[in-house]
């Protein structure tokens, strides 16, 4: 039996949604569905509430688990996370520009408009 299939067997043994088992978790509804679709794997803290919550050990738990899809599946996620990461910072940047461009121009115009009034009233 796969990782997946075993999570659908223990979740409906006790009779829960995937909402149901979420909220125990901590973790959303389309989280738990990724994991029965063998989507995605849970981390290592919601492997242990899972052990934990079914009365299995880790091992029990993730006994047949395919460890090379496992590795495949972090990869992405650690390729998404970087990808995520690399645009908040280009965000930050970008604000920072903007703020210093929008001072910039806010000297140059009150320079200009301090100029032409002494140019008006003081000649």
């Amino acid at each position: 039996m796969n990782f997946n299939e075993k999570l659908i067997e223990l979740r409906k043994s006790k009779h829960l949604s995937q909402e149901e088992l979420g909220n125990e978790l901590g973790v959303s509804r389309q989280t738990i569905s990724k994991w029965e679709l063998a989507q995605s794997y849970p981390d290592f803290q919601r492997l242990v509430l899972l052990s934990d919550y079914y009365g299995l050990s880790l091992d029990e738990l993730v006994h047949d688990l395919d460890v090379q899809d496992v590795r495949e599946k972090n990869l992405d996620a650690v390729q998404l996370n970087s990808i995520y990461n690399d645009v908040g910072r280009a965000k930050k940047w970008i604000r920072w520009w903007i703020a210093i461009v929008g001072i910039a121009i806010g000297i140059v115009v009150l320079l200009i408009l301090y100029f032409t009034i002494n140019a008006i009233f003081f000649w």
